[in-house]
């Protein structure tokens, strides 16, 4: 028999066994499917009651604490993520959470984008992974003050929203026990979760909660707001910044600024908007030389990319490119300042309110 005819052979051989053996794992995994399909897992796993630790601080801590035994159980006990909806036997209090955040590295604050990371991603996981969450978005009354683009940072951003709580009997207002909130000791409503605290020990060090406070259930983070501030900061090299505040002015008052925005004709269908202040003023920074400038503008409400429009006109302006008389007819370093709230008194400041840099 040729070499020809003898390779031929085994690899037949070699086939025949390979087919064999795909037969049998097809036989082992229909089996595996069949017990899978008649598993309860998930079930048993949906009426098992959440863990009732306080906030991650506490689950290491006490992890440490422990045998290094009991540790791995705690650590293999601990999941990403869970049903909210075994939280409910929790009392729950609707509070006004204030953050700051560098924007560099975010794709805008709202997730609805679907682009991460964003800046309300990692504040739920946040919620999440400490256990502060009890219900989906629609049960929380979840609402922001704004959504800043990408890029944008804020200083007083404020979003409100039902948290788990330490005190029970809280009303729709946010009483307990017939006072509108308990005696505070240390900056802290007597017994209650320190917010600020728990929640800077699992965010990202560029987003930080700086206060919080308990506010009543009709409130709103974005139609109880007042006003909001907007910088926007730049070098004042080669530009006429005495005529560029001149255009500036005459943006103050109610004005039509549909030429002063991006279009959202699916969302947005009234474009006058009241401009409240509008200032140019140095910074106190220098570098080789250059000042840094920034531009306030404050108003009640502003149209998307409102600010960065106004502002590229007027850089227009400063360069000679266009006339002040432009103002009236039609790279982020842009940051939301603040947002003044008539019943928002953010309280239980830390120290721990500086950002990364």
């Amino acid at each position: 028999m040729s070499e020809g005819a003898e390779e031929v052979i085994n690899l037949r051989s070699q086939i025949t066994c390979l087919q064999n053996r795909v037969r049998e794992l097809e036989e082992e995994n229909a089996k595996f499917s069949s017990r899978l399909s008649s598993c309860r897992c998930n079930e048993l796993q949906e009426k098992m009651p959440g863990e009732k630790s306080e906030n991650l601080g506490e689950e290491r801590g006490e992890m440490n604490s422990g045998s290094k035994r009991s540790g791995r159980k705690k650590a293999t006990r601990k999941t990403p993520g869970y049903d909210t909806r075994t939280m409910n036997h929790h009392p729950r209090r609707y509070v006004a959470l204030k953050v700051m955040y560098f924007g560099q590295r975010f794709y805008g604050f709202s997730q609805e984008a679907q682009m991460d990371p964003s800046i309300e991603s990692e504040i739920f996981k946040a919620l999440e992974t400490t256990r502060l969450l009890i219900g989906d978005k629609k049960e929380i009354q979840y609402s922001r003050c704004g959504r800043t683009d990408k890029g944008v940072s804020a200083f007083g951003q404020v979003i409100a929203l039902y948290l788990r709580s330490k005190l029970k009997d809280i009303d729709a207002h946010n009483k307990h026990s017939k006072e509108t909130v308990p005696e505070e000791q240390d900056g802290l409503p007597e017994g209650e979760i320190d917010y600020v605290r728990v929640l800077n020990g699992v965010l990202p060090k560029d987003i930080r909660i700086v206060g919080w406070c308990p506010v009543s259930s009709d409130f709103s983070a974005r139609f109880s707001c007042l006003s909001r501030e907007y910088k926007y900061f730049f070098w004042g090299d080669n530009l006429n910044l005495s005529v560029m505040e001149t255009a500036g002015k005459k943006l103050i008052g109610e004005h039509d600024f549909r030429n002063f925005c991006k279009m959202d004709a699916l969302n947005v269908h009234a474009y006058r908007r009241n401009v409240m202040s509008f200032k140019i003023s140095p910074c106190d920074m220098r570098f080789e030389g250059h000042q840094l400038y920034a531009i306030k503008i404050k108003g009640r409400a502003f149209l998307w990319h409102q600010v960065r429009c106004i502002v590229a006109v007027l850089f227009m302006i400063g360069q000679g490119l266009e006339s002040p008389e432009v103002s009236i007819k039609c790279h982020s370093n842009c940051m939301v300042s603040s947002s003044l709230f008539d019943a928002f008194k953010p309280k239980c400041l830390t120290a721990e309110t500086s950002l990364a840099s």
